[in-house]
């Protein structure tokens, strides 16, 4: 391991970090010169600049102990870069929280910072904010701006941006989960990266375009798009999308939220100038996607039908109700409705087709979380691979996926990747368990699922009108580590365990 190389990225990071600090700053500032500043915007300006000068210091030291070191950048270090990098982001990005007072009982302390920082960096959206609105507007922009960091990867944003400072970022690319290259023919990875990069952001305008037109508050819009965008569901009203009862505001929010659930790789694509036949076949035989969309609108029909039921709500109800709230719990976004769309006290058929829906998570390669269709793809077909061998062992089954097959590497990854996943879950349920004794099964279940597969809200007493600040400290940082290994996918975090990836060469 060379550290001082690693210093050299970590402070990279943590200066881009810096950089995003400064973009809500002037937005503070801003928003006190055409409107009175009030104790809370001096508030929250103060917490941000005193963010930014401890988050500069210390990322502008780390960039000075690793500045001379050679441009060669070694798996070993992407592995241990991807990992730290988004612990270290959060602690740094929990500081506003940290320094922000609301007055009321509302102030976080040291673990509620980096929780709610974590929950927003891995696009979770899990939160320990009882009254969000009770903070300043500059904090609810920096709490969206961490989920839009999180959505497309720090790791992307800065290697798209800040490539000429020759950090290698094939290995980086490699090692960040939500991104699948091998759709890309880009002869450079910071093309590729910058291409991701256009995407995201060119979606995202459109969104904070289209709120606006529907007639969400400058803020409010703001906020939003970037956090349907990175499906985190950050909202910044108590009452998430409930408060604005829009019909209109809620069919926006879901079309970008399934954008955000669609490979962006494939966008990519969609979008280059000159296709050879390879990107024309690839686009025609795309099937995680259309699979996801299936996927989707069938959960709509089934829990439409299933509310319909109820005496409380007729067809048109129930189906505004599911469409958004499936949409949004597929995505893994994780925004609600209010009181009046709580989905725990859903009939049991729907709810057991939302923690399906939960666990699928979006495609790879998108900003959603969960295992991912393309997981659940391979599975299925390694699954009736094996059951048609058992009785004709003659007989020969390729494997394959938007029209390419897989090979054996990748439906080991595949397989160890789901197997994993239910370890480390039933695992962290017990954990739970063990420190929050009073919290029932259901609630169990739904803390871990809700954090591990990034989702946000969980059932019971982590539901769709519920947080996560009555659980105690211990808890808080475990359930943040599961949230950085959701959103890295296992590898990145784990290897940090593992003594020889820490030895000099």
């Amino acid at each position: 391991m060379n550290y001082r190389r690693l210093a050299k990225v970590l402070g990279i990071v943590l200066l881009f970090v810096a950089a995003m600090m400064l973009a809500v700053i002037g937005y503070a500032v801003v928003e006190g010169i055409y409107r009175h500043p009030d104790a809370k915007s001096k508030d929250a300006i103060h917490a941000l600049l005193v963010s930014l000068a401890i988050t500069v210091a210390v990322g502008g030291g780390l960039l000075g102990i690793g500045w001379n070191t050679k441009n060669e950048f070694l798996r070993r270090e992407a592995m241990a870069t991807v990992g730290l990098s988004w612990f270290l982001a959060a602690f740094f990005c929990g500081l506003p929280y940290f320094f922000t007072d609301p007055g009321d009982g509302q102030k976080l302390g040291a673990v509620e910072s980096f929780f709610e920082s974590m929950s927003g960096l891995t696009t979770t959206g899990s939160s320990v904010m009882t009254d969000i609105e009770a903070f300043p507007k500059a904090i609810l922009l920096w709490r969206a701006v961490t989920q839009f960091m999180g959505g497309i990867g720090i790791l992307v944003l800065f290697v798209s941006v800040l490539s000429f400072l020759g950090v290698g970022g094939k290995n980086l690319f490699a090692q960040e989960s939500s991104l699948n290259i091998s759709d890309s023919r880009a002869t450079k990875i910071g093309e590729t990266a910058f291409g991701l990069l256009k995407v995201y952001l060119v979606l995202t305008f459109i969104c904070f375009i289209g709120l606006l037109a529907l007639g969400m508050p400058m803020l409010d819009s703001l906020c939003h798009c970037m956090t349907a965008m990175s499906t985190g569901g950050f909202s910044s009203r108590n009452d998430s999308i409930g408060y604005y009862d829009d019909l209109g505001i809620e069919i926006w929010l879901s079309i970008f939220m399934l954008l955000g659930s669609i490979s962006f790789m494939f966008y990519l694509l969609l979008v280059k100038k000159n296709k050879d036949d390879r990107d024309i076949k690839r686009i025609k035989n795309e099937e995680e996607g259309k699979f996801y969309v299936i996927f989707v609108l069938v959960a709509i029909a089934m829990v439409s039908f299933d509310l319909m039921m109820t005496p409380e709500r007729n067809f048109l109800q129930g189906l505004r109700e599911s469409f958004f709230m499936i949409v949004s719990i597929s995505s893994t976004s994780g925004f609600g409705l209010a009181d009046h769309a709580d989905y725990d006290q859903w009939p049991t058929f729907s709810r057991i087709i939302l923690w399906v829906l939960m666990v699928v998570g979006g495609c790879g390669g998108s900003t959603a979380g969960g295992l991912k269709m393309n997981r659940m793809i391979l599975f299925k077909r390694v699954a009736v691979k094996e059951l048609t061998q058992s009785f004709r062992p003659q007989k020969i089954i390729k494997i394959k996926i938007n029209g390419s097959a897989a090979d054996e590497k990748t439906l080991l990854h595949a397989s160890m990747f789901l197997a994993l996943a239910m370890a480390i879950c039933g695992l962290s349920m017990v954990v739970v368990a063990m420190i929050e004794p009073d919290l029932d099964f259901e609630s169990v279940v739904g803390v871990v699922a809700g954090c591990l597969f990034n989702i946000g809200p969980g059932f019971g007493m982590v539901g769709p009108t519920d947080n996560f600040a009555f659980l105690n400290h211990g808890t808080m940082v475990f359930l943040a580590v599961l949230m950085a290994m959701g959103r890295l996918e296992f590898v990145a975090v784990l290897v940090l365990f593992v003594p020889s990836l820490w030895k000099r060469y």
